[in-house]
């Protein structure tokens, strides 16, 4: 009697669910699965930089079966950046069950969070290997800057998406989602900004150069333009032409950049191009969208 009541119980949140996810258009469910790959990167790269576990030990049923994150661990944080770390990660885990809750979404795609997938992104940034290897885990720093490399693209993906959704369900859930990942992006940039001028021990970069150097990489990898800039910019790309401290990224009118699916596949899998996964994304990302750029890709060759 009770297995049957806890079927008939199941069967009856997946109907409502089913019933919910229906009333979407096609495309705004589309818009809302894809920043789930971003979202699983964030969550997992926050949580174990700050605890030393993450989704499978926080909320597994978020994960929807999906692998593990492969290399991701404990950073050596200070306490207020372990703090402040942790609120990001617990964040993150409310941003995948806001998504979940609306639409169906997918699996944890596969996600390549050792430090080599880091340092092949600093060695692209400056053209040349870094010796030693640059490691995310080692320190405050290391890790903020590691904390600039992908956060930043999940925000421009929203302000892409926003004008793109039909729906008042999913306007409304974009919304929220942008704000707070928008501040997240804040904090970053500004704990970053307090140390510009500090050198990235044990190498010849300060920290404002670490951050141009990744954002005119994404830049190059998105092909799209400039969607991104550093810390520190020339002063007529900075606030009304007047500023070349760059706390905020943003267009001449001081509004956020947008950036498509596409442009952001083509920065997370490393490769500039979205038939190609890599990066932190070895097998790819999950969804309708992303999948459809593999088998496109697949039906060329």
């Amino acid at each position: 009697m009770a297995t049957t009541m806890f079927f008939l119980l199941l069967l009856a949140s997946l109907a409502t669910s089913n019933a919910r996810y229906n009333k979407l258009p096609k495309s705004d469910i589309n818009l809302l699965e894809f920043p789930l790959n971003l979202e699983y990167f964030e969550a997992e790269f926050f949580l174990f930089g700050a605890l030393g576990w993450g989704l499978d030990y926080i909320q597994p049923n978020l994960t929807g079966g999906g692998p593990p994150p492969i290399g991701a661990r404990r950073a050596n944080l200070s306490p207020l950046i372990r703090d402040i770390i942790a609120q990001f990660g617990y964040q993150e885990v409310g941003h995948l069950r806001a998504i979940k809750s609306t639409v169906l979404g997918f699996p944890r795609p596969l996600l390549n969070l050792r430090k080599e997938a880091f340092a092949n992104v600093m060695n692209s940034a400056f053209g040349r290997p870094l010796y030693p290897l640059f490691d995310p885990y080692a320190n405050d720093i290391n890790y903020l800057l590691a904390c600039y490399v992908i956060p930043y693209v999940g925000l421009t993906g929203y302000v892409g998406a926003n004008p793109l959704l039909q729906s008042f369900t999913a306007k409304k859930l974009v919304a929220g989602l942008l704000g707070v990942e928008s501040g997240q992006d804040a904090v970053i940039r500004t704990l970053l900004y307090e140390r510009a001028t500090e050198w990235v021990i044990p190498y010849d970069i300060t920290v404002a150069e670490f951050t141009i150097g990744i954002s005119e990489l994404r830049n190059r990898l998105g092909h799209a333009g400039r969607r991104d800039e550093g810390l520190i910019v020339p002063s007529y790309l900075g606030a009304e032409g007047m500023t070349s401290g760059n706390i905020l990224s943003a267009n001449a009118s001081s509004l956020s950049y947008a950036r498509t699916p596409a442009e952001i596949l083509r920065i997370v899998y490393q490769t500039g191009s979205e038939h190609r996964p890599g990066g932190f994304y070895p097998r790819g990302a999950n969804g309708t969208i992303a999948r459809n750029y593999l088998k496109s890709q697949k039906d060329f060759e």
